[in-house]
Order: structure tokens, then C-alpha cells, then sequence
């Protein structure tokens, strides 16, 4: 039997309405997850304050990445041209949404919150989810899997620095780093284009200074 929404046909305000609704929820509501929690079997581990906020730090970074992750999603999913692309940008999202979750709710485990820069990481790559998707569904994934083979070279980084005690934000990391690889390898599949060197440097630049500030903050 067909659901009411079935037989509704979206327009523009509707398709807009939404999006902002998902922006808002994204950034202030901690929402339920499609998943288990991947640190709900972890027992829990017992940090120093000094290892308490390395390991914050990291999170707000990974929650912040996953903030912007969703909003690339957005972005890119609203313009993609080929439907079949388009569902799998919004089940690759879902998963996203997962990891903004989790590392949520591990922030919340360490008494601490996420950056006060969110909206601003959200906006700027929504802006850039609807730019890689302008120029076409194989540049669109290109960019896409470039994002999470970087993505999954930053969360390697983070399983080598955070404190070896804690063990609750690796089993989350190793969930996420699976989930990302497996984002870049449907993109390559779907027919990704090979970006430029100088668009993967400023990918780069832009997240290493996205990751610098929103540890902090």
C-alpha cells in the first residue's frame, strides 16, 4: 500500500521547506540514530581531565567534519541530475547523520558540546555541495570521493592521537572510517571523476583550517 506522500507531488517550496528543516535539526537537535551506538558494548573507560579534553577536542573535530559532511550531502543530492545517483547521496547521508549523532552524544559523555561554529561549516559546504553538483553527477562524485578518502585519512590521524583509554570514541572513529571508505569506493563505482591536483590541495587547506579552529571552539 502506497503512503500518502506517494501520491504528492513536490515543488520548490516543498523541496526548500525541507531542506531547512533538515539544516535546523542537523545543527541544534540531537536526534535518533538509524544505528546502534557503536560504544553502547564499550565499557566505560576512565580518563584524566587533561585526557578528557584532548579526546573532546578530536570529537568536536569528527562532529564538526560530520556537520559539514551532511551538508555537502544536501547540497550535492539537491542538484544531482540521475535519480539513482540521488538516492544513494541520501542513503550515504543517512549513515552521515548516524556519525553526527554519535559523536554528539560521545561529546555529551566528556561534558563537553559541539563547535559554535556548526552553522557556519554547514552553510559554506552546503555552498559547495551545490557547486560540485552544477558541474555535472561525475565531477559531483569526484569531489565526493576525494571528501571521504580525505575524511578517512583524517580519522586514522585521530585514532593514533587520541588517549589509548579511550576506548568508547575508537569504537565510534572505526564505525565512522568504515561507513566513510565505503562512501569513496560507491562513488568511484558510480563512474567518479578523477579531480585535479589543485582542487584536491585546497580541499586540503580548507580542512585543515576547518579541523584547527573547530578543536578549539
Amino acid at each position: 500500500m502506497k503512503k500518502e506522500d506517494d501520491f504528492r507531488n513536490y515543488n520548490l517550496a516543498d523541496t526548500v521547506i525541507g531542506h531547512i528543516d533538515k539544516t535546523l535539526n542537523n545543527i541544534f537537535v540531537a536526534q535518533a540514530t538509524q544505528r546502534d551506538y557503536p560504544a553502547a558494548e564499550v565499557g566505560d573507560d576512565v580518563l584524566s581531565a587533561e585526557q578528557k579534553k584532548k579526546a573532546a577536542g578530536l570529537m568536536r573535530v569528527n562532529h564538526a567534519g560530520e556537520m559539514a559532511a551532511q551538508a555537502l550531502y544536501h547540497g550535492q543530492s539537491l542538484i544531482a541530475r540521475d535519480k539513482t545517483l540521488k538516492d544513494k547521496l541520501k542513503h550515504a547521508s543517512e549513515e552521515e547523520a548516524d556519525h553526527l549523532n554519535w559523536c554528539r552524544r560521545r561529546l555529551e559523555e566528556l561534558g563537553e558540546k559541539p563547535s559554535k561554529l556548526d552553522p557556519l561549516w554547514y552553510m559554506g559546504s552546503f555552498a559547495i555541495g551545490l557547486a560540485a553538483g552544477a558541474v555535472g553527477d561525475r565531477w559531483n562524485l569526484g569531489f565526493l570521493a576525494e571528501t571521504e578518502y580525505q575524511v578517512v585519512s583524517h580519522l586514522e590521524g585521530h585514532l593514533q592521537n587520541l588517549p589509548e583509554e579511550d576506548v568508547r570514541s575508537r569504537a565510534i572513529i572505526e564505525q565512522m572510517k568504515t561507513d566513510e571508505l565505503g562512501h569513496a569506493h560507491l562513488a568511484e563505482d558510480l563512474g567518479a571523476a578523477k579531480l585535479p591536483e589543485v582542487v584536491k590541495k585546497g580541499m586540503q587547506l580548507t580542512s585543515k583550517v576547518m579541523t584547527g579552529v573547530s578543536e578549539k571552539i
